[in-house]
């Protein structure tokens, strides 16, 4: 096995041989076999644990063996606590992703203050197989079918040609302990029950169902080399570069077969995520002007091209309206009009119109980003409510957060932007002219 994981190592050039990296060690018998093996090749190895106190008493057991094994072998040996679950919490995403974040942040941070050359994680081939069923039953690209890569940046995985059966075998033979995790024996874990529950149903109709997945992705990773190839052949075809932008040929995009594939192709690594990528190309057949954004870039549906540009604001960026203004054309798009109240006058219910009494509004307005402490009276509402709170019982998202825009007149939050305006500059009987915004 070690001959196997050396050759591994060599024929996908993970490392050099003189490495100094750094080894994420849990405790857990495929982390336990990783050390060991790396550590009986002559690589420099430096021992990284975190503890995220998830799991009561076994998380500080796990600790202490691991400082143990670092002293055993003489290694250098780094530890980091984290708070996992108010990080989850905070950040609303799950315990599974707020262990993945917290871990992968420290080891980058670590490998940068060591200057070590990578980090090593214990995937192996079955973990492979279980992301690549997780993403076929999400709904995936022909990435997602390739399962865990053998690189991603500075993260190295040379136990992807192993088994799980043959890292147990591996322990067995060298007589080497290691820490059981209980939570792996539950399924409340997305990739537990993919590994308890469904491949071992999938073993009863196929017993070397693993086996089998396995080959069917590393054939995947021979024809995504194919396909991404074929996608930059295409893209020398149809996309321009410059310094400030990236344009796409919507006419020779469109001559393409199955040309929503390759549009995903080029804008996915812009942030565009298919949902979006399948609006910009439906919006091909429509007149030009559309705007899609990511959380770095904008897409404009221009008339001969799909314009890709930076984006260069800074969240301390401000945009003035004056009162003789009618139309704004950035940050966005919107009209402005004055209106007198008439017997037939009905106020907007839509998000994106608004109405607000005239007399109340103090010009200049101002358009930005929320700010720490911005508080609003949210329309239907009498009491003032901190914006950052607001957004959390809306459900917002990083992006939606970041991204959105509030219209303020003197120090006063008018509109939440597409979302909500402020009570105290609704229309109300006492009102004689309003101001339409429209976005």
């Amino acid at each position: 096995m070690q001959r196997k994981v050396q050759n591994y190592i060599e024929k996908h050039h993970l490392l050099t041989p003189d490495a100094k990296i750094i080894v994420g060690v849990s405790g857990g018998a495929d982390s336990v076999a990783l050390l060991h093996l790396l550590h009986s090749l002559g690589y420099d190895c430096i021992i990284a644990h975190c503890n995220f106190h998830l799991r009561m008493d076994e998380s500080d057991r796990d600790e202490i063996f691991v400082r143990n094994m670092a002293s055993e072998l003489k290694s250098p040996y780094y530890f980091i606590d984290f708070e996992t679950t108010k990080y989850a919490e905070e950040h609303k995403i799950s315990i599974e992703m707020a262990a993945r974040d917290l871990r992968y942040a420290w080891f980058e941070e670590l490998r940068l203050k060591l200057n070590a050359e990578a980090i090593l994680v214990a995937h192996h081939a079955d973990d492979s197989i279980e992301t690549m069923l997780m993403n076929l039953v999400r709904g995936t690209g022909l990435r997602g079918m390739t399962g865990i890569p053998a690189r991603n940046g500075n993260i190295v995985r040379p136990l992807l040609c192993c088994s799980r059966e043959e890292i147990l075998n591996y322990l067995i033979k060298y007589d080497l302990e290691y820490v059981e995790d209980s939570t792996n024996a539950s399924s409340d874990y997305t990739r537990n029950k993919f590994r308890n529950e469904v491949l071992p149903l999938l073993e009863e109709i196929n017993p070397s169902v693993r086996h089998t997945l396995n080959k069917t992705v590393e054939r995947f990773e021979d024809i995504e080399g194919v396909f991404n190839q074929a996608i930059t052949k295409i893209s020398t075809q149809i996309v321009i570069k410059s310094d400030k932008t990236t344009k796409i040929d919507v006419l020779q995009l469109k001559s393409l077969d199955n040309y929503s594939t390759v549009l995903f192709e080029i804008l996915s690594p812009f942030g565009f995520n298919s949902t979006v990528v399948e609006n910009i190309s439906d919006c091909l057949h429509n007149d030009p002007g559309q705007l899609f954004y990511t959380i770095d870039f904008t897409l404009l549906h221009d008339r001969d091209y799909l314009i890709i540009s930076e984006n260069k604001e800074n969240k301390n960026q401000q945009y003035t309206i004056n009162e003789s203004d009618t139309f704004l054309t950035f940050p966005f798009k919107m009209d402005i009009q004055k209106i007198q109240i008439t017997n037939d006058f009905e106020i907007s219910k839509s998000k994106n119109l608004i109405h607000l009494d005239a007399k109340r509004l103090k010009f200049p307005l101002t358009l930005r980003h929320w700010q720490e402490g911005d508080s609003f009276v949210p329309f239907g509402m009498k009491q003032r409510k901190k914006l950052s709170d607001y957004f959390i019982d809306e459900k917002f998202t990083r992006f939606e957060k970041e991204a959105c825009w509030l219209l303020i007149s003197d120090t006063d939050i008018v509109w939440v932007v597409g979302h909500r305006t402020d009570n105290r500059f609704r229309v109300d009987d006492s009102t004689i002219e309003v101001i339409s915004f429209s976005i």
